[in-house]
């Protein structure tokens, strides 16, 4: 692939080390983009290959992955430099060596998510858009939760189901719950928050040494709670992850209920993804949040 040229060019001009790339592995795992491991002058990097339209996306990981870097908390690659051309948009990160986990790299997961959790802003969203999944994430900024996650999670997900076919009892509901979302939160908004945003068991691992390393973001500030949630909507967490978060910083009650609020974003999500199979789920999961308010 001639487009390989072009993408040693940058990494030898963004590392200030001469890079040749002498092989190019394809990598499993992404299914949204191509991911590769390239070698070269004793160098390693990881590469992510999409559509040239996919730019805005990279550059929107790679300033998120930089966020959570920046907290001094958990590990995550470092971004070395993207760019794109007529025929392909491309992300180098940093090249972790993946190994398996333990109980002392799970406790220590959950320990360094408390500390980036205590990394705050001034208002909710983010500087920029990115993505969940190959969804658009919208980011802009709120000084209100509520108002943040009613016009940008469960509004935007619910106005793209309806676009895809999507009515009925899952609008109603939906538009009963937006209505009702200050019900959720009776001591007012959360703390403002660092967040992962898509903290799924495909997006931790360890490196050498048994650190936890996380990746494929999709940061913003918001409530602590819905990273939590998010681990427990697919499961692959230890209970040593969850025990060491809660010891740091510890849960209100009320996040009993909210887990199921914020989890029906993710699974809207998948329902606009992948099709009707996420339908019942998501309606199920409105119901029970309206028995919740009654």
């Amino acid at each position: 692939m001639q487009s390989w040229t072009e993408i040693a060019v940058q990494i030898s001009h963004s590392t200030g080390t001469p890079f040749t790339i002498q092989t190019a592995s394809p990598m499993g795992g992404g299914c949204i983009s191509q991911a590769y491991r390239i070698e070269g002058n004793g160098q390693r990097f990881f590469v992510k290959l999409n559509n040239p339209e996919c730019l805005s996306m990279f550059e929107a990981e790679a300033a998120g992955l930089q966020e959570i870097r920046n907290s001094r908390s958990l590990r995550a690659p470092a971004p070395v430099c993207w760019s794109g051309n007529t025929s392909i948009a491309w992300l180098v990160l940093e090249y972790v060596e993946m190994h398996a986990g333990s109980k002392e790299g799970a406790h220590a997961l959950g320990e360094g998510l408390a500390t980036m959790h205590r990394v705050s802003s001034g208002e909710f969203g983010w500087t920029c858009n990115n993505t969940i999944g190959a969804t658009p994430q919208i980011n802009a900024p709120s000084s209100s939760w509520t108002d943040f996650w009613r016009k940008h999670r469960l509004g935007y997900q619910l106005q793209l189901a309806k676009a895809n076919g999507y009515s009925g009892r899952l609008q109603t509901q939906g538009e009963r719950l937006m209505g009702e979302l200050d019900r959720f939160f009776p001591d007012g908004h959360p703390v403002v928050s660092l967040l992962h945003g898509d903290l799924w068991s495909g997006n931790y691992n360890f490196d050498e040494t048994g650190q936890p390393v996380i990746f494929d973001p999709a940061v913003y500030y918001g409530d602590r709670e819905t990273d939590i949630a998010m681990t427990e909507l697919f499961g692959g967490f230890p209970a040593s992850f969850y025990a060491a978060y809660r010891s740091a910083y510890p849960l209100d009650p009320g996040y009993a209920t909210r887990k199921t609020l914020y989890n029906l974003y993710h699974i809207l999500n998948h329902l606009n993804l992948f099709g009707g199979g996420y339908l019942s789920q998501a309606e199920q999961m409105m119901g029970r949040l309206l028995a919740e308010i009654r």
